[in-house]
């Protein structure tokens, strides 16, 4: 995207909200007296004004690969823009007031890029989170992103003693019936919880008695299936209405602020 004066001065006053606002005093390059700028703050761009009505801002000052901290100064409630280069210029600042340089300090150290790439990243390590889960199941054992499932509704059960409905029965003679593998007729194993192999591995689920299925029953377990709504989208429901209330708040806090 090219950008040239035209463009930035109209960027510098549409009527796209700002995300701060407000006079501040700004030490000059080559002379060290302060002068009264009006300031925008937009994106990671700080615009600034010789007063509030100009229709044209005298610079801007390109927030990246920079950090925002206090600094001693004639001026009370002084700070300072430093960036990283060595030849870059140092913006010193004041404000009028504790309250106004502690609202700039926090709303330009959050106008980066560099900064939204961390909450992104923050918010993508607590969705993870939320998708995978701590580490659970009995007896210490972690599951991995790969066998992952979801948890069934209801309390919490060992996962021996829960078996699973196939997604299609088997038919038997025209009724729907049990998976019937070898040992299907043998009692399940419910002694303990979480055992493993001798190899350390966790055993399956034992198979359960085979019994046979009305079709009533089978079609009420395939309606069930079929209706169980995705854990995925459960999971990226309550995230967006997790991130909008977020957001929100985010918002009528900025609001609040002088």
């Amino acid at each position: 995207m090219k950008l040239n004066e035209r463009s930035l001065a109209f960027y510098a006053t549409c009527d796209s909200p700002a995300d701060n606002a407000g006079f501040l005093y700004k030490r000059g390059e080559r002379h060290t007296a302060y002068h009264r700028r009006w300031f925008v703050l937009k994106g990671n761009m700080l615009f600034y004004f010789e007063e509030r009505e100009s229709r044209e801002p005298v610079g801007v000052i390109v927030l990246e690969g920079c950090t925002v901290e206090l600094c001693d100064s004639a001026e009370e409630f002084a700070f300072a823009i430093r960036f990283s280069g060595t030849k870059s210029r140092t913006y010193v600042l004041a404000a009028e007031s504790q309250a106004a340089m502690e609202s700039w300090v926090k709303s330009l150290s959050r106008a980066s890029f560099d900064y939204m790439r961390l909450v992104v990243r923050e918010l993508e390590k607590q969705l993870e989170e939320m998708r995978w889960g701590p580490a659970s199941g009995c007896g210490g054992y972690q599951q991995s992103p790969g066998s992952w499932k979801p948890k069934p509704l209801g309390p919490e059960r060992c996962p021996e003693r829960l078996p699973a409905l196939p997604a299609i029965l088997p038919k038997e003679n025209g009724c729907a019936v049990w998976n019937n593998a070898q040992g299907a007729d043998q009692p399940p194993n419910t002694s303990s919880c979480g055992r493993h192999d001798s190899e350390g591995n966790p055993r399956p689920p034992p198979v359960p008695p085979r019994r046979r299925a009305s079709s009533t029953e089978a079609g009420s377990a395939r309606a069930a299936v079929a209706e169980s709504p995705s854990t995925f989208c459960r999971l990226h429901e309550r995230y967006g209405q997790e991130v909008a209330r977020l957001r929100q708040d985010w918002l009528e806090r900025r609001r609040g602020l002088p």
